[in-house]
């Protein structure tokens, strides 16, 4: 695939938006060119580069969505870096020996459809959805009819652009940990996208929460309903003699003899931890896992490593989540698809709150998007 650098002025955050409604809109005809932010090897934000790339064609079972929004993801900066190193051995589907396979960033998207492919069913040009794909940082993306939703009528664009990746994890280890109401669970990495997500699903079900974050970030955790916060800079969680029916670990900071040991007997240690910078440049959390696998063969608390999948199924168990609020977007910053590689150092250096979103299409009515709008007391 051919790329043209592209220049041209471009903002730190979105416009405010207006009040919404989910009327279908009418398709524009598709351009031939799309802007997209790509990279042609692997290193740190730098590498991604504003380009003017050909508009893909949908294949078989598959949709050309107009895209308004994507997020930033832990998953978008390992393959930006190609790390950890080892992946590059282990996944060639993803990792190629200098760049990523696919050169275009993103996996997060809201959109319009714009055209479909051979075999699509239940999709129409002009229908607004969210879901997964290979190259989400892009005009347009090509997307699997079997990975998109409808976005739900009480949700704008920005806001489903946060759910896919970070939705599905929160809800797929949820489901994996098998708490009922009234059960404790921690949560180590409360403040990020997946984080700010399982507080919220977690007190909808009834479980009693305990959240670990920084102190900057105590107030949103309690008020997305955590019962309890413990501030990881002052006390050392795994020190208080506390145990708990599923430990949720979406770090990958601490052992996992140390979070096990946290568990009651009938308990689960869920991983899905890794996410941060630092965690090492040649393993990485593949290191963690595997110990993991390892443990999980000796007796004690269940140990699951979930695997999260953007099927139908679950994007609209989300949907409805985020349009009842059980389950609110929580948006720490707005860029614009240009400063996609600041937006990427932020998530990187900053430990966002919530998530990050990229703006790149118009939407012409979407809700505003104010802090006030996105705040758990507002709900």
């Amino acid at each position: 695939m051919a790329f043209t650098p592209t220049t041209g002025a471009s903002a730190t955050a979105a416009p405010r938006p207006q009040p919404t409604n989910n009327s279908p809109e009418p398709t524009q005809a598709t351009p031939t060119t799309m802007r997209a932010l790509a990279q042609d090897a692997y290193g740190p934000p730098d590498v991604l580069r504003l380009v003017t790339a050909p508009v893909p064609e949908p294949g078989p079972g598959q949709v050309l969505v107009r895209v308004h929004a994507s997020s930033v993801n832990a998953r978008d900066w390992h393959i930006m870096r190609g790390e950890p190193r080892l992946a590059r051995v282990l996944d060639r589907t993803v990792f190629g020996r200098q760049a990523p396979q696919v050169p275009i960033r993103g996996t997060d998207f809201a959109g319009t459809i714009q055209t479909v492919g051979e075999h699509v069913t239940g999709w129409r040009p002009g229908d607004l959805v969210f879901g997964e794909a290979d190259a989400a940082w892009a005009e347009y993306t090509v997307a699997s009819q079997d990975a998109i939703t409808q976005v739900p009528a009480s949700v704008t664009p920005q806001e489903a652009a946060t759910l896919p990746l970070a939705g599905t994890t929160a809800l797929t280890c949820l489901d994996a940990a098998r708490l009922r109401s009234g059960d404790y669970i921690l949560i180590n990495g409360a403040s990020g996208g997946v984080g700010t997500f399982t507080i919220q699903m977690a007190h909808a079900r009834g479980m009693y929460v305990t959240a670990v974050c920084s102190a900057r970030n105590a107030a949103q955790a309690k008020a997305l309903g955590a019962n309890k916060v413990i501030d990881y800079a002052t006390t050392d969680f795994c020190a208080t003699g506390e145990r708990y029916d599923a430990v949720l670990d979406l770090v990958g900071n601490r052992s996992v003899r140390e979070l096990r040991k946290l568990v009651r007997n009938t308990g689960a240690l869920v991983l899905s931890g890794g996410g941060v910078p630092g965690t090492g440049h040649l393993v990485g959390p593949l290191g963690l896992l595997v110990r993991a696998q390892f443990l999980s063969r000796t007796p004690g608390p269940r140990i699951v490593i979930p695997q999260a999948l953007p099927t139908t199924t679950q994007l609209r168990k989300l949907g409805i989540l985020a349009g009842t609020r059980a389950a609110a977007p929580v948006v720490d910053r707005v860029f614009d698809l240009a400063d996609g590689a600041d937006a990427v150092r932020y998530v990187e250096t900053e430990h966002a709150r919530g998530k990050v979103l990229l703006t790149i299409t118009p939407w012409d009515v979407a809700r505003d998007l104010s802090p006030a709008a996105n705040s758990p007391a507002g709900r």
